[in-house]
Order: structure tokens, then sequence, then C-alpha cells
């Protein structure tokens, strides 16, 4: 309607509605108007309608012309008469408090009395009494009850009134540029509570000291007492100019127990008046609210400072002397809440609001399309307090019967007309009256304090219903609830602990999302984009030192760079981080180097306080310096220092440990040593360094020339030596040879003298090893002649043995030809892998019996004793001996097939079967005569053995027992003398059991009537058709005795699909213990003339008698022929005569005992291939002659351990050899003929073994036969 904001605005509308619209109403009615109520009570006139007041106490009339003195406007806000006025003024006045003063003062007049009072009561000048004289007799004054002092107090000018010490526009005062500049400032008093972010700004009615500033002009003594603000809003003091002010502040949180530590000192004051703290007539010596625990803190304003006091902050004080103030009250939307707490705690003391809380929120609540959203928000959650609390309220009141209601404008009506009757609340939201008491009210926590009518009489009036705040509070909402969640994450990231401060990045989303919300720009979002600049200043400059060149090598000039920071810049600008209200990513690796330069700093300054630091200490620091671009003064000490260290810890290091201490590093550290800085240490060190250097020298030169002398010294001397330089701390390296010689010289001795005093036979690798250790020793050693000369005989009967044994360009080895075989077997294994072509696996270049013999004579140069020795080769034998028997038996069933295999293949040419064939009494294979060299027919049937089966010379016993015994005269153990050991007692045992067979008259002579006289083989050849070409080299020997003349007719095979020029005793044909013991006499490498007796009885022609009596079995207990006993006695003969020799040779009586004991083994019956040809067994069992078993025979152990590998072959190559067998694999084994030809030949396809081919020379067959008859 145009009306000017204020409390006098239902004054005017009445004045307009009694003047316009009551008239025209009267007129439309046809009532008359009584126009005596509108004239003024002065004039008596009611022209000037317009300027007419009406009073707002007793509502009578006035001009303002007719006023004394006469009001050029018409005022704002509430206007009383002069009769109203006198009225209220000739009230009495309240003795209670402080009094008002009876004479007025100015400004000037005031100073003067004050300055006179201070300096009359101090006796000084007021500008020389100090501020704690002050306020301590102060407080004496207060406390003393002897004494009276007067002050006066100008306080609570209106500034409206009296004026503003801020500039202001009223027109009244030209300003200056400089005073303009806070026309509009927020610093200026008049503006702050106005402001758009304080609340009050919502009230349209200005109050006094809340609103408008109030001025105070004080001087000494002058005190205002314990207070808190009106509706416990924040205050503002300003002092303007003069002494300064004392101010004691006790928090709001304590405000309580203020006012129950005064209640509890004073109850006196509080019983009759409980808001007595609220009258501004209290004052309490701070020191005794301390002593209750209460906290409280002072300050002195000076002139030109704030002071500001939170809300329900208690706050009292004095002033100095004469100064001048001014203060005003201010409300942001963080006091809403407090404001109404305060509201209620005003009802509680029946103490009267200053305004109306409600109305202001419900004010602030229309206008929500433009209220800030901040304020928005924050009244949107006190509103819902006060719907809550008001809907709870009416509902209480219709319970309890009240039903009559009606709407009422309550901001219409004067502040003290709308009060509760009890409690004094300015009431807005509701209230109760009663038609019995026109004009009361009272709100609705004091329904019963009405009065005494049934509550069905009251009525409800009330400004809103709950239907029109809700939407009021939905707009707040509407408008608050994106802001408040934004505002919530600004306050959380700007208050956030050290542990939860959110990143920059976080920051600037926020700012980010306030500008596409279009957020306000309020306080929040300006300090945040303050926080956030400031933040991002600091991420940068963090940024360029962690970035910056970093100190790589030690600077020339050592001084500082330009842009190096000193420590205590950098500890300011990590502190500046860490207080940024948000993280930086390069925050933590500022703090890290500055924490790391602080540690750099202590320990620097730790190690340069040390007499002599440590070297790997002050490289270490030098080495973390290096990362930092910070001035470090401590540096270039560090460097200096560092040298002296590493030279001096080099030297001790090499003292520490004499045996690494060499002349060159005596030399080397004493060069060094010169260039060093001067320093004591080092001198005393270089001084040292010289002295040992010198000594060393000489002792080193002497034992250089006692470890060439010729002769060698004694090991005492050399000894004597050795202690003198051992008491020199270096390493000398003649002096460590000298040493070293000396004590291989007493472990060299101390073996011998062990070896004597054992009493054990010693062997041979071990003296070979001390005598190849002592001719190494520079030192004259007693017992290495001895030695040498018991090795050289060791070598010299190896030697002996080998011209025993061996024959000439031997394939084989002494120990193997001594040792039973281990590579039986082997060969045709071999063949048929090459034939799958699975070859063995790689990296595998000796052959299997290489490796199997390597095992055996291991396992002979490690035993101990010679009965483990002669156990091992016991289990060989045995192995031996059962392999042999399978190839024998595999080789009789391939020769017997009865059908012609395409794929068989015999010889070592591995290749068909070929007239002319022989057969090696053996291992029973097939040979064919062009491939091995067999006896001719003119030399008559002979027993021939193969070149794999034929090893040795096969010398006579005789012949092999001197050996044995020049063995034992030497008392040295190796592994041939061992073999030859257990040789001789095999042999000796097999002559035994050859013996009792050959005694027994069992073995009788073997018939062949079925097949005598039948070769019906397609490869029948004879001996004198074999060519004299391509020929294995076989000298003749023991081996090929004679046989009878008809040998070759009935050992012929009769079903199989060839016959061999050269047959041999069918397995068939004799019992398994004749087999076996015909097996080893061949094994056996000595001639024995027990073997051809055992052929020439096996093969001897019978007498008509023996051929009648061929069927009958000869039985246990049948009696012998005479002649058989005469052999039996001469077999006795000779074995005592052998048993005489062998223990002149020095053969124990017990090892006798053993050998007579071993037996042949029990009969086994052999098992033919093809078994379900039962002619074949019909006639294998015709032409077989069985033995009777011995009563005391026993079968002999038999284990077979052979061991598998391929030879390495080549697959592109073919040898000269007239059958080349081609061999394939990894790798192919090759010799050269060292005959006239030169000629490269495949190892497999000449019969030549590896260590053969590196031992001794080869000779082919074409070279061989130019000069065969000067060849055994």
């Amino acid at each position: 309607m145009g009306f000017a904001p204020g409390k006098a605005v239902g004054s005017h509308i009445r004045g307009h509605y009694e003047r316009i619209l009551n008239p025209y109403n009267l007129f439309l009615s046809g009532d008359s108007l009584r126009v005596d109520l509108y004239v003024c009570l002065l004039c008596g006139s009611g022209s000037d309608e317009d300027r007419l007041l009406l009073c707002d106490g007793c509502d009578d009339s006035y001009h303002t012309f007719c006023l004394i003195p006469p009001l050029h406007d018409v005022p704002k806000g509430d206007w009383r008469c002069p009769k109203c006025l006198a009225q209220e003024c000739s009230k009495p006045q309240e003795a209670f408090g402080f009094e008002q003063a009876a004479r007025d003062y100015t400004l000037r007049t005031f100073g003067e009395m004050a300055d006179a009072f201070k300096s009359d009561y101090f006796n000084m000048p007021v500008h020389m009494v100090p501020t704690e004289l002050v306020e301590k007799e102060f407080w004496r004054l207060v406390s003393t009850i002897e004494e009276d002092v007067t002050v006066e107090y100008g306080a609570d000018i209106a500034s409206k009134e009296f004026g503003s010490g801020f500039p202001v526009r009223d027109g009244k005062v030209k300003l200056s540029p400089e005073e303009e500049e806070y026309l509009d400032s927020g610093w200026n008093l008049n503006n702050m509570p106005v402001m758009e972010q304080s609340v009050l700004a919502h009230i349209t009615a200005d109050i006094c000291g809340m609103k408008l500033p109030w001025l105070y002009v004080g001087m000494c003594f002058s005190s205002f007492c314990w207070h808190i603000e009106d509706h416990w809003s924040y205050s503002i003091n300003y002092l303007h100019w003069g002494e300064p002010k004392t101010w004691y502040g006790v928090p709001g949180y304590a405000a309580e127990q203020l006012e129950t530590v005064m209640k509890k000192l004073a109850p006196e004051l509080f019983i009759s008046q409980p808001d007595l703290l609220h009258q501004l007539v209290t004052i309490m010596n701070p020191n005794t609210l301390m002593t209750h625990e209460v906290p409280v803190y002072r300050t002195n304003q000076c002139a030109g400072e704030f002071v500001i006091t939170f809300p329900r902050a208690y706050h009292s004080g004095f002033n100095q002397g004469f100064n001048f103030a001014e203060a005003v009250n201010f409300c942001t939307v963080d006091w809403l809440p407090l404001g109404r707490q305060c509201v209620e705690h005003y009802r509680l003391l029946h103490r009267y609001c200053v305004f109306s809380h409600d109305e202001m929120i419900c004010k602030m609540a229309s206008k929500a399309d433009v209220l800030d959203v901040v304020v928005a928000s924050t009244v949107q959650k006190d509103m819902a307090i006060m719907i809550e609390d008001e809907k709870a309220l009416r509902e209480t009141v219709r319970k309890l019967g009240v039903i009559d209601s009606e709407r009422m404008d309550f901001e219409l009506l004067p502040d003290d007309e709308r009060q509760c009757v009890k409690c004094k609340t300015t009431c807005f939201m509701s209230a109760l009256s009663c038609c019995c008491k026109p004009g009361l009210l009272v709100c609705l926590h004091h329904v019963q304090e009405l009065c005494s009518c049934p509550p069905y009489k009251y009525k409800l009036r009330y400004r809103y219903t709950l239907d029109d705040l809700y939407p009021m509070m939905n707009a707040l909402k509407l408008r608050a609830e994106s802001y408040n969640e934004w505002a919530l994450n600004v306050n959380e990231a700007l208050e956030a602990k050290i542990n939860k401060k959110k990143s920059l990045v976080s920051f600037k989303a926020l700012i980010e999302e306030s500008e596409m919300k279009k957020f306000p720009d309020n306080d929040l979002l300006r300090h945040l984009r303050l926080v956030t600049q400031d933040a991002e200043k600091c991420a940068s400059v963090a940024q360029q030192l962690l970035n910056g060149k970093r100190q790589t090598r030690y600077r020339s000039g050592g001084g500082k760079s330009h842009n190096q920071l000193t420590v205590n810049e950098l500890r300011q600008f990590v502190t500046q981080l860490h207080a940024l209200p948000c993280v930086l990513s390069q925050t933590p690796l500022l703090k890290d180097l500055l924490n790391r330069v602080e540690d750099f700093q202590q320990h620097s300054q730790k190690l340069l306080s040390e007499e002599m630091p440590s070297a790997s200490e002050l490289q270490d620091l030098l080495d973390v310096s290096f990362e930092f671009d910070v001035e470090l003064p401590q540096l270039a000490e560090m460097r200096v220092r560092l040298e002296q260290a590493h030279w001096l810890e080099e030297v001790q290091q090499a003292c520490l440990d004499p045996s690494s201490l060499t002349l060159d590093d005596m030399r080397r550290l004493i060069d060094l040593g010169v260039g060093l800085a001067p320093y004591s240490a080092v001198e005393k060190a270089m001084a040292r360094l010289q002295e040992l250097l010198t000594v060393s020298e000489h002792w080193d030169d002497k034992a250089k020339s006692l470890l060439k002398a010729r002769p060698r010294h004694s090991l005492n001397s050399l000894a004597a030596v050795v202690k003198e330089i051992e008491e020199i701390p270096a390493h000398l390296p003649n002096g460590a040879a000298l040493k070293d010689s000396v004590q291989r010289a007493r472990d060299w001795l101390q073996e011998v003298e062990a070896l004597q005093a054992g009493g054990r036979v010693p062997v041979l690798d071990t003296l070979v090893e001390l005598v190849t250790r002592g001719r190494c020793i520079p030192v004259h050693l007693p017992s290495l002649p001895r030695l040498e000369s018991l090795v050289a005989e060791v070598h010299v009967w190896k030697e002996c043995a080998a011209n025993t044994f061996l024959t000439k360009n031997s394939s084989y080895s002494l120990l193997e030809v001594l040792c039973p075989r281990c590579d039986i077997g082997l060969l045709g294994l071999k063949r048929k892998q090459r034939k799958l072509k699975d070859p063995l696996p790689s990296g595998k270049k000796k052959s299997p019996r290489v490796e199997s013999l390597s095992d055996l004579e291991r396992t002979l140069m490690e035993s101990r004793e010679t009965a483990s020795a002669m156990a091992a080769l016991g289990e060989a034998r045995a192995r031996e001996m059962e392999a042999l028997q399978s190839l024998r038996q595999a080789n009789e069933e391939k020769l017997l097939s009865p059908v012609h295999d395409v794929e068989m293949r015999v010889c070592v040419c591995q290749k068909a079967p070929a007239a002319p064939m022989v057969q090696c009494e053996l291992c029973r294979d097939a040979f064919h005569t062009s491939c091995v060299a067999a006896p001719s027919i003119p030399q008559g049937p002979r027993v021939w053995l193969c070149p794999n089966c034929r090893r040795s010379e096969k010398p006579p016993l005789e012949k092999i027992l001197p050996l044995l015994a020049s063995l034992q005269r030497i008392r040295v153990r190796l592994p041939e003398g061992d073999a030859l050991r257990y040789m001789i007692e095999r042999t000796v045992s097999w002559q035994h059991r050859a013996r009792q067979l050959l005694s027994s008259g069992h073995l009788k002579s073997l018939q062949d009537p079925v097949g005598s006289g039948l070769l019906c083989g397609r490869w029948q050849a004879t001996a004198g058709q074999v060519p004299e070409t391509s020929k294995i080299s076989q000298p003749p020997g023991p081996t090929s005795f004679s046989l009878p003349d008809d040998w070759d007719n009935r050992t012929s095979y009769l079903h199989s699909p060839f016959s061999t020029g050269r047959s041999c005793i069918p397995l068939h044909g004799i019992s398994p213990e004749v087999n076996e013991l015909l097996m080893e006499a061949q094994l056996l490498q000595v001639s024995l003339p027990e073997i051809q007796e055992l052929y020439q009885t096996l093969l001897a022609k019978p007498s008509p008698a023996q051929q009648a009596d061929h069927s009958s079995p000869v039985r246990p207990g049948s009696e012998k022929s005479d002649g058989c006993r005469g052999k039996r006695d001469g077999a006795s003969s000779l074995e005592s005569k052998l048993k005489r020799r062998l223990e002149r040779e020095g053969l124990s009586s017990e090892r006798w005992d053993r050998i007579t004991k071993m037996r042949a083994p029990k009969k086994k019956r052999i098992k033919l291939s093809h078994p379900k040809d039962t002619d074949s067994l019909k006639l294998e069992r015709e032409c077989s002659y069985e033995l009777a078993p011995s009563a005391d025979t026993q079968s002999l152990p038999s284990d077979s351990s052979s061991s598998e590998q391929e030879d390495s072959e080549d697959e592109d190559a073919i040898c000269p050899a007239v059958s080349c067998l081609q061999p394939e694999g990894d790798e192919v084994d090759w010799v050269q003929c060292d005959g006239s030809c030169s000629r490269w030949f495949h190892q497999v396809c000449v019969g030549v073994s590896p260590e053969t081919a590196e031992e001794e020379d080869y000779v082919c067959v074409r070279c061989a036969e130019t000069d065969v008859p000067g060849r055994r």
C-alpha cells in the first residue's frame, strides 16, 4: 500500500481507514459521520488530515504544526502525545541498579572531568598510569566496602539521536573521499546489522542497541557488569579513540556454569529477580569465577580495535580512562538455533523479548525466492522445528477443549499488547484469549494461566494454519536443498582435520559446482575460492622445488646458487602447506625433503664434531646431499674430512686383516697419504706404514731365496723362518708360499706316518698321489725316495702282468682281462637299438662296458679291506655267468630256428648268415669266415672263440703264480692285484670242480647217432674255402686246442636252416652243470690241462659196450672204472701240489678252504625256443645226455647287472671296411690305420673299442696281410 515498514504502519492504516474507507462505508449505509473524533485536540479543527497524528498510547489526534515544538514530517515508528509522555515520565524511578546522572555533559566537558579524576586519583599524568595498576585498583575497590568511589559512564547513547562515530549518509556532515570509502563497508557498525548475511535485516523495526549502534563514553573505573546480549546475539565493539578498555569473557559453553556460580555466591539477588544477569547490575571478580572452575579470558582493547562477543558469551569489563566506543549487535545464520533456544530460556525467566523470533522466521520464509541460499537452508531447518512445536501445542489445546479459533495478524499489534501474561514472550504464531478478560493473551505453553473459565470458552488466535506453513517451508527447502549439500561438503572440506583433508582437485570441483548451479557469491564461496587460489600457488611453487635441478656433482665455487632455498625458508614453506585446508600431492614430498635435510644437518654436525668421523657415514651424508637443492654450508668441510677418513679407514682396514695387506697395498697407501691435507692421525699412520713396508720387503726376499734353494732345506729350518714371518702383520707372497710349503710338508709326513702305522696294505692310488704331492713340495722329505721306488716297483709289476696276459695290440686293459666281463650282451642290445633307431640319451660318449668296468674299478679302489674287494668281484662273476648264459641261450635259439628269418643278423658285421661260417664256443654266435680268422682244416678241429670272447693270451697257472707272489712282496694294493688274486681263486675253484666231475665217472662222451655226418646247411663250407683277406686277425693260442677228428660231423645242427664250418657242443646234449663248467672254462683267462681233458672226455668215441648202454643213465652209486680212478688220483696229486705252491706264495689256508668249498651249480633244464615244435623237442631229448648230480654240489649265486649305452655313430659316412655297418647316432667313433694305408674306419666295423683306439696302434686287415708271418 506504499507505507514505510515499521511498527507505526498499524497506526497509519487505521488512520487511513477512519479517514477514507470508513466514511465511504457510512455513506453507502446512510449513517452520519461523527467528525468530533478526528479533530486536533489543540486547535479543534479537523482540516489537514494528512498532517493529523494519532497517539499510539491514547488515540488522541494532533496536527504536526500544532505541537510544541512543531514537527515538520510525520514521525516514523511509535509516537506518543505530550499527555502520555508526561504520564510515563512522572512514574517513580527504581532505586535498584545504576543511578541516572543529574548533570548533562558534552563530550569535551566529560573528557576534562574524566582526565582530572584519573590524574588526581593516581597522582600522575593519565597516559603514565599502567593498565595493570588501574586493573588492580579497580578490583580492590569492587571488593572493599569501606571506600566509596563514584564514577560516571556515558553508556547506551543512541547513535540515531547523537550521531555515529562511523560515516553515515544523513546530509548533515560533508564526508571526505577517505570517509566515503567506509560508507558501505561491512565494518561500519551502522551497516553490519542490516547486511544481507545478517538475519536482523529482516526485522523491520529499528531496535536501538541491536540494529542501531549505541555509543559509550567512558572514564577510569567506569564498568559494564557481567551480561550476555539480547537474544544471545553476537556483539561487536569498536574503540574509536581514548584509553584502553579491559574485557573479561566467558565462553558460551560455560554460560550456565557462570550462572550457577553466581546463584550460589549471591542467592538473595536471584530470588526476586531471576533475570538479574540480564540487567547489567552484577559484577564479580574473575578470580572468584576461575576459583569455581569457570573459564575466563581477558584482553585490553586499544583504540582502533574490534572486540566481538559470541552468542551467550558472558562478558564484563571497565575502562582504563577517557575513551569513546561504539557497539551493535548482529546475527548470522548460525545464530538461528541459538536464538530459538534463547526464546525458550526467556520464557522460563519470564523475560520480555526484544522481537518475535517466529515472526522473523516467517518473514524470511515469505521471501524464499530472493533469500540467500545459505540463509534459506538455515531458516528451513529452524522453521521445521517451529512447525513441529506449533503442531504439538495446537494438538494439546484442541485436546483441552478449545474449539473456537480466529486468524489474527499479530504483527499489526504493538509488542506490549501481544505478550503472554505469564512468560512475557511475544506471541506471533498463536495465542489464547478469553472473553472474560479482553486484551489479555497467553501463549500455548501457559493455557492454564489465562483465567478460570473452562477451556471451551477460550479462543485460539493464530497467524497461519499448518497448511499455510508447509508450502513456505517447502519453498525454503527447494531453494536450499542443493546448496545445503554443497555447503556441507565445503564446510567439511574447509574444517577437515589433518587426516581427513581433501585434495585440491576436490576444492576445484566444488567451485565448478557453485558456478554451474549459480550459487550466491557469499563468504563461503569466496573463502573457498581464496583457499583454492592459495593452494594452487603453493602447489606451483612446490612443484618447482621438486622439479628443480638437483645437485649431482660438487659445486666448483662452493657458494649458494641464486635459486637455492635456505633450510629455514623450506621449513616455513612446508608449514604453510600443512596449514592449507586441502591436501597437495607435493606436501608429503616436501615434508620428506625437509625431514631429510634436517636429519642431514643433525648428522653432519654430529659427525663434524667428532675427532675422526666414519668415512662411510660421511659418504652417506654427502650422497644424501646430492638430492637437496638447498643451501648446505657443511658440505665443504665434510668433503675434506671424507678424504682423510677414507684414507685412515683404508689403512685401518688393511691392518685389521694382515693376510690381505700386500706390499703393493702398503706402497699405494703411502702414495695416497702424501697427497692428503696435514693431519696428526694421517702422519702417524704414514710412519707406521713405512716401517712395516721396510720389514716386509726384507723377509719376503729371504723367503723367496729359500723356496728356490737347491738342495732343499730341511723342514725345521724352514719352520723357524716361517715363525719369524708370521710375526709380521702383512701378507708376504713368498712368505705365504713358504708357510704353505712347510704346512704341506708336515701334512705329507703325517699321512706317510699314518700309512705306515695303520697296519693295512697301502693302495696304489694313495701312493701315487703322495709321491706326486711330495715332488711338488720345496722341502727335503726323507720318505719320498722310498715311496718313489715302491711306486716304480708297482708299475714294473703291472707291465710284467700286462705282458703276461695281454695279446699284441690288444684292445683290452689289464683290469678288463683280469676282472669278470661286464659287456656280455651289450653288443647285441646296441645293434637292436640301432635297428630301431632309438638312440640313448645324448651327452654320453663312453660305452656301457667301460662305465660298468669303471664302477667296478671304483669299487675296488674304495674298498678298505681285501674281503670287500673279493665280494665285489664275486658279485661281478655272478652277473657275468648269468648274462653269458642268457646270451648263449639266445644265440642257440636264433641258430636253431627252423624257418629262415631274413631279419636274422650274425657275426660282427651284423648281416644275414652266409657260407662259410664258424661258431664261437663261448657266446655261441655265428661268424663269417670272411669277417674273422678261423683255423684251417689241416689243423684239425679246434675250440674256437670269437674276437669278443678271446680277451687274453691265457697263460698257464704256473706263469701267473709268480706275479701274485711278487705282488705280496711289494705289499701294495691295486685293483689289478685284487682282480688277479680273485682270478686265481676262481681258477683253483674251477679246477677243483672239474677234477671232481672227471673223477666221479658221471661224465660220458657225447653221442649223436641221429645227426652223425649230416651237414644240411645251405651255407656249408670248409675252412679251406675261407679267403685270407678281410678277416679279423686272431692269432692261435691256448684256446684252440685240438679235438677228435670227427668233432665237426657230430656237432652239426640237424634242423638249422644253415650249417657252420665250425660248430660247438650242443647245449641240449649236456647237463646244465657241465654246460656251466664248460662256459666258465672259456671265461677263465688261464690255460689249464683240465679244460682239454674235459673236452676230450666229452667228445671221445664210445665203445660198443657203451653204445649198448647208451640209454641207461648213470646212477650215483655206480662203480667207477680204474681209468677214472687213476684220473682222480692224478687230480688229487695235482691239487696237493697246487695247494703247496699257493701256500708258498702266501695264500692262507682259510682262502684255500673257501676255494675248495665252491661247487658247480645244480642241473638246470634249458628251455629251447619254439616249444610248440614237438618233433624238435623229441629230437633234442634224444640227443641230450643228463648227468646225475653230485650229493655235495651247491648252486652259485647268479645276478645279472649290466648297463646299456649306444656308441656314438655317424649317419653320413661309410668306412673302407668290407662290410661297413653304417652306424647311426649322435656321435660316431673312428680309428685310423697305423699301417701303410692310413685309412679311417668305424671302430664298431673293425671291432676296436675306444680305449684300444686311444692306447694302442691299430692295423687294418689289408695292411696286416703283408706282415702276417711276422705277427703272432
